[in-house]
């Protein structure tokens, strides 16, 4: 098979008693595009650190065009052409570009860094694939879709034959993820092959030539994109069907409860004049592009950013919280959108995760209850349905998916009167993506307030009962969601661009 660029073949791997890879086989073909799909905990990342060197496998074999290999390392892999886009890209963000790019091949003329020839190669580089990126910017100060852009560049400057690209749209606006797709179809015109990794259903159908499908550490589905549908996919990786992909919004808000009045922030990016009210048990999703303000405005409502004036107005009662302890006293929780950067403890375990926020629930006389705290980190771990070996397992050892149910976990311990979460389901597969739902529905229904921010217009429109359109720091309006379509929300978030 000439046209083959990589194959695993019964590829199985173990951690002790727990099997995560049960003798996987993929296929991927010059010039195309494979969709991996599969739950979070299904093992699509384990499957890819095998690929890369980072776990050694027990068994099974990985092959590119047509040669046995066996990577020590992601160098070992790059420097044979596999490269990999992570969905948090690792950069040095206080370097160039270009630094970036030539990072640990750096060429030298005459013993000395030969900073001429990396300028010209990394410009004649962009422009190859049509990218429009300064190659003397600092990393830090660009969009996540140009950073995205400069690790496929990256990629290819190491003549890539295939680049798996992990959740690529998780940050992108919905204009560059139109960018990004025009990239891969270009260089898929020129015979790079891609593994596509993605919970957006929607994006695998559109950039896909074939899709494969994880379920428990079995290949449970491998296909070509047009002879399968949406429904056939979602059943191939929950193992079962799912009728809707939303569950019923059957919450009934009652009277006002909170109110936002004339808020500006402080500092930059600077918040202007945003006022709105949510009612008990509401559920209120703020949309807008990115950028556009919305994760600035959750931090402002629970402590995090400077309110320069305006009010916050609790069951009638003015408030100004300096810091998020406060926003806690007052029965405030925040899901971050960024998990890994501030949302949990990446060196500790999914117990210490769970309980962080509430210490002084687990105290018997004066002293902190392992027991308490092993029974709560267990509790979670069943009401999330957490995919776990146990509540003594560090939580960088779960998949991104399963990360955000610890922390969504932690908070739901302090059973919080108004929950604030931003893109509570970003990185998560379909099947936990329902019971995230179903769990904001039930808090809703049970008097909870609930605040969410998505940059996924059909989620927004799936699960709330108004939505706040935000553009450019700016409220562009407020509507009910029953009454509004996606044509009313983008024109709303393009007011006043």
């Amino acid at each position: 098979m000439d046209d083959v660029v990589l194959e695993i073949k019964n590829l199985s791997k173990s951690f002790a008693k727990n099997k995560v890879l049960d003798g996987i086989s993929l296929t991927v073909k010059k010039g195309s595009v494979m969709g991996l799909m599969g739950e979070n905990g299904a093992g699509k990342s384990t499957m890819m650190k095998c690929l890369f060197g980072i776990y050694a496998k027990d068994e099974g074999q990985i092959s590119l065009l047509g040669k046995p290999v066996d990577f020590k390392n992601p160098k070992d892999a790059l420097e044979n052409g596999v490269a990999m886009v992570h969905q948090e890209l690792n950069q040095c963000l206080d370097r160039t570009v270009t630094d970036n790019l030539f990072l640990g091949r750096y060429p030298t003329r005459f013993g000395v860094i030969d900073e001429q020839k990396m300028a010209k190669e990394s410009t004649q580089l962009f422009a190859s694939l049509n990218m429009n990126v300064n190659p003397k910017s600092v990393m830090r100060k660009m969009s996540v879709s140009q950073r995205q852009m400069v690790e496929i560049a990256k990629a290819v400057s190491y003549d890539a034959k295939i680049i798996v690209l992990d959740e690529p749209t998780s940050s992108l606006t919905e204009r560059e993820v139109k960018k990004l797709f025009s990239i891969v179809n270009d260089l898929r015109s020129k015979g790079v092959s891609f593994v596509y990794i993605s919970h957006k259903i929607d994006e695998i159908f559109e950039i896909c030539d074939e899709v494969s499908v994880l379920r428990d550490g079995n290949m449970v589905m491998s296909k070509p994109i047009k002879e399968t549908d949406m429904n056939e996919l979602i059943s191939a990786m929950v193992g079962r069907s799912l009728d809707k992909r939303y569950p019923d919004v059957d919450n009934t808000p009652g009277d006002v409860y909170f109110e936002v009045r004339n808020l500006t922030t402080k500092y930059d990016p600077v918040l202007e004049d945003i006022s709105f009210s949510v009612r008990k048990g509401e559920i209120f999703g703020l949309y807008g592009l990115v950028g556009a303000g919305r994760s600035e405005l959750l931090e402002s409502l629970f402590g995090v950013r400077t309110i320069a004036s305006g009010d916050m107005v609790l069951g009638g009662k003015k408030l100004r919280f300096n810091s998020s302890k406060e926003a806690m006293a007052y029965n405030f929780a925040l899901v971050t959108e960024e998990r890994k950067l501030n949302g949990m403890f990446g060196k500790d375990t999914i117990k210490f995760n769970t309980v962080i926020t509430n210490l002084e629930s687990y105290k018997t006389f004066g002293i902190l209850s392992e027991q308490k705290m092993l029974e709560a980190a267990n509790r979670e771990i069943k009401v999330m349905r957490t995919k776990c070996v146990s509540a003594e397992e560090n939580i960088t050892s779960l998949s991104g998916g399963n990360q955000q149910k610890v922390i969504i976990g932690k908070w739901m311990e302090r059973s919080p009167d108004i929950f604030l979460m931003d893109e509570p389901t970003r990185g998560i597969d379909v099947g936990a993506k329902y019971e995230i739902y179903q769990l904001i529905i039930n808090m809703a229904k049970e008097g909870k307030t609930v605040i969410v921010v998505s940059s996924e217009m059909p989620e927004i429109l799936g699960i709330t009962n108004r939505i706040a359109v935000m553009s450019n720091h700016r409220l562009a309006g407020i509507v009910n969601t029953k009454e509004t379509d996606q044509e009313e929300l983008l024109r709303l978030s393009a007011k006043y661009l």
